[in-house]
């Protein structure tokens, strides 16, 4: 991947801070690439870490700087962590082989990939998850400025009234603290649909206890603009250019 572009700021601004505000890659890796002499300003090359660009100056890296970042798309079945597992535990990642590939892939995750869960998705629910090694992706998902929320279809057993839908809506605290508004609807008998813009360990399972309702499915569909679709259970597909760019844009509105 090669970056070239002219800055247009009203003032200098560090190299590293600008570049993970374009998406092209976090702060740390925009040091990386200095540190490795892929960065030049003007046709010359950067070596100072701290160096700031200044209005007008064009700033490129080299095609051979950027090692493509894995960033992909898994419908999670039930049985499988996000987080780090424990020793009985079978992460979600395991799942990304090629065999389980749907559609074009570029870049298959090797055993020395770190992919990353981006957000939560305990071992009992199952649906979108997406697993990164992409810094900007990850600030933009999980970051604590991000504002895109989240989409899931909730099956529940237990009596379900309007008391009960506007304390799940606003009106629980989960340690201590508040929770975020919630936009909690009944989609059928039993289905709940919850769109939330935080992700608490657990959340939505707790949520229901509070009000006595338990949870016996739960389905993550969309994630900001990035939505799960027909993918098959168990399968993963290569997130997009056009959607990494759409969920960074989005995690700023």
């Amino acid at each position: 991947m090669k970056f070239s572009k002219t800055y247009d700021g009203d003032a200098p601004l560090r190299i590293n801070k600008w570049l993970a505000q374009e998406g092209v890659c976090s702060r740390r890796e925009a040091e990386a690439l200095i540190a490795e002499g892929f960065v030049r300003i003007d046709g010359a090359r950067v070596d100072d870490p701290g160096r700031k660009i200044m209005p007008g100056q064009t700033l490129d890296i080299s095609q051979t700087a950027t090692r493509a970042q894995i960033s992909v798309v898994l419908n999670k079945p039930v049985g499988y962590v996000s987080a780090q597992p424990e020793s009985h535990q079978i992460p979600a990642a395991r799942l990304v082989t090629m065999a389980n590939a749907i559609g074009p892939v570029a870049h298959v995750p090797t055993r020395d990939t770190s992919l990353a869960p981006l957000g939560r998705l305990d071992q009992d629910s199952r649906g979108l998850l997406l697993l990164s090694e992409d810094g900007v992706l990850t600030k933009a998902v999980i970051g604590p400025d991000s504002k895109l929320d989240k989409d899931y279809l909730v099956r529940v057993s237990g009596a379900i009234n309007d008391r009960k839908l506007a304390l799940l809506r606003h009106g629980l605290s989960l340690d201590g603290r508040h929770l975020k508004p919630a936009n909690v609807s009944v989609v059928e008998p039993q289905v709940l649909r919850f769109v939330l813009m935080e992700g608490r360990k657990r959340q939505i399972r707790r949520m229901c206890e509070a009000v006595d309702v338990q949870v016996t499915d739960l389905f993550r569909t969309r994630i900001g603009p990035l939505s799960l679709g027909d993918l098959p259970e168990g399968k993963w597909r290569a997130l997009t250019v056009d959607e990494r760019n759409a969920m960074i844009r989005a995690s700023k509105d």
